[in-house]
């Protein structure tokens, strides 16, 4: 029976395959893309929504192709501009469920200041951002999250850009939800795409995308199962910091600088760890900088999970309750008058 039928009165819930299109998922065989693809559509379908509640919007790049294999509403817009697109449309259906998709280069490249302007303004949206560290549709460019010295074709003797930190530039647009997920963790990343629908305001998920043409490998010490362990700080709202494969690994603030103590050892006990609190931006602005700092490389984990999480009023609210108030005040009022303006004159 179709999906589209009805049961009882009831239309059949439905499945992660409803959510996919007929249409050939044309990225690279083994591109990381297709683990986030799966995971949206699963978490669509255990959020029970209707297909045609929801709207995917996208930019530029291997991630923007996200709406083409979608089968609900959504537009592959233009370079960098997919957050105006999703902000207007979400400004003119706020019942909409929107989910905005863009990359490395659409997002923070062309698309920067349009993507810090929808962080501050806190709309009711959920944002995705697909970290490959490379410019892979245009075949292996370095990007403005590539690290310094990258070799590519158009840095050939290695990029001199200083990298962009996405979680930081998260922090510093004063996003409301802050968070870090992998393509190689679908469970986590599910995980993360829940907490993301369900915060009201701009929800922006950072998630680690393996390019295997162009870069790949970039972030093996985070997914492969011998190093990842050693290399990931998964955060829990309440609880300390604790990592490593034994879980004997924390995370202490000394003289305010984060600094990895052994449990048991070096007055490293489970009471001295850093307890992570989603709604402390000092701290989140911490975590998101823990691989900044040349003087901690390499030794400090990588945070994994909501950094940061606070309520604070969405943009679409206030102004649906700005024009209440406008009309409470002032009526309905007439679009002529208003062209017209207050000061007119007649000529003789």
């Amino acid at each position: 029976m179709s999906t589209e039928l009805k049961t009882n009165g009831q239309a059949p819930a439905l499945k992660a395959k409803d959510f996919a299109t007929d249409q050939d998922v044309r990225w690279c065989p083994g591109c990381g893309d297709y683990s986030i693809l799966k995971q949206v559509q699963s978490v669509m379908a255990e959020l029970g929504l209707n297909k045609d509640e929801v709207v995917v919007i996208s930019g530029i790049g291997c991630s923007s192709r996200f709406p083409y294999y979608m089968e609900t509403y959504g537009m592959h817009s233009i370079h960098g501009r997919a957050p105006a697109f999703a902000s207007g449309l979400k400004l003119s259906n706020p019942d909409l469920s929107v989910w905005m998709i863009t990359g490395d280069g659409d997002g923070f490249s062309i698309g920067g200041n349009h993507l810090l302007h929808v962080l501050r303004r806190n709309l009711d949206i959920n944002l995705l951002v697909f970290n490959n560290q490379i410019y892979g549709l245009t075949k292996g460019q370095y990007s403005p999250t590539s690290e310094v010295n990258k070799k590519t074709k158009s840095t050939p003797m290695g990029s001199l850009d200083h990298p962009i930190n996405p979680g930081a530039f998260a922090m510093g647009a004063d996003a409301s939800f802050v968070a870090r997920s992998m393509d190689r963790d679908p469970k986590h990343l599910k995980s993360m795409l829940h907490r993301a629908n369900a915060h009201r305001g701009t929800s922006f998920v950072e998630i680690y995308q393996n390019c295997n043409i162009f870069n790949d490998g970039a972030f093996f010490a985070f997914t492969e199962k011998a190093s990842k362990p050693d290399n990931c700080l998964f955060l829990e709202h309440g609880q300390p910091l604790v990592f490593g494969t034994e879980r004997n690994k924390g995370i202490r603030l000394k003289d305010l600088r984060p600094q990895v103590v052994e449990i048991g050892q070096d007055e490293g006990s489970v009471s001295d760890l850093w307890i992570h609190d989603e709604k402390d931006v000092f701290k989140a602005s911490m975590l998101a900088r823990f691989f900044d700092d040349p003087r901690e490389a390499g030794t400090l984990p990588r945070p994994f999970g909501v950094m940061y999480a606070v309520d604070r009023p969405t943009y679409n609210d206030q102004l649906f309750d700005q024009l209440d108030e406008a009309v409470t005040k002032m009526g309905e009022g007439d679009l002529d008058a208003l062209i017209a303006g207050s000061r007119t004159w007649t000529i003789d």
